[in-house]
């Protein structure tokens, strides 16, 4: 394996929350302006900030209806879990000491109750939030930021995620990019340098 550094986003990739990203969104959305948006108008929210997607549904009180999507959230945490075979790949990594890093559209806040409950966590010393930078995904200043943090060189770093807003993310900022295709809707459509179709595929790639 010749990658100093992996990187992962975590919604979609290395836990899986669409259930419940979705469905707390909806109900705040009918709780905020009566409207029942389905699943799949929703679907571009995820894997961007919370700030950023209800700009994008013209919510003006983004402030008040962000903390509303927070207490639904809170709600629906229940459906979220780790993907099937993600702690035996994070395992396998931190033997063949690969760095391990994430960057996320998640606030710190988020990051620290949504993430840091689960073991998996355990395995990842850096990390890059949405409250850290300030362009987002598919800007590369989030993973560029955190090639900084881990001193190595673009080209020695792979970024995985599940959303083209990761791959996109990717290719601005020089790294190698594998889509995770279980928590990806429509992986045909989307550019990357590889498209796993298991979390253990990582482990051969080079």
């Amino acid at each position: 394996m010749s990658y100093k550094a992996m990187i992962f986003d975590i919604d979609g990739t290395l836990l899986d929350t669409e259930q419940a990203v979705l469905t707390s969104l909806q109900h705040t959305l009918y709780r905020s302006t009566g409207h029942l948006y389905s699943f799949e108008e929703l679907h571009f929210a995820l894997g961007i900030p919370g700030y950023d997607a209800l700009q994008r549904l013209n919510i003006t009180d983004i402030g008040r209806v962000l903390s509303l999507w927070d207490y639904y959230y809170s709600q629906y945490s229940c459906t979220t879990k780790v993907f099937e075979n993600v702690s035996e790949l994070l395992d396998a990594l931190k033997e063949s000491n690969i760095l391990l890093g994430i960057v996320t559209s998640k606030t710190r806040e988020e990051y620290h109750r949504d993430f840091l409950p689960y073991s998996i966590s355990n395995y990842f010393t850096y990390s890059i939030c949405a409250d850290d930078t300030t362009l987002h995904k598919p800007n590369p200043e989030p993973l560029l930021a955190m090639v900084k943090q881990l001193q190595v060189a673009p080209n020695e770093v792979l970024y995985v995620g599940d959303t083209k807003y990761d791959m996109e993310c990717a290719e601005k900022a020089g790294v190698y990019s594998a889509l995770a295709t279980w928590g990806c809707k429509h992986p045909e459509s989307i550019k990357c340098n590889w498209k796993l179709t298991n979390p253990n595929d990582l482990l051969f790639i080079n």
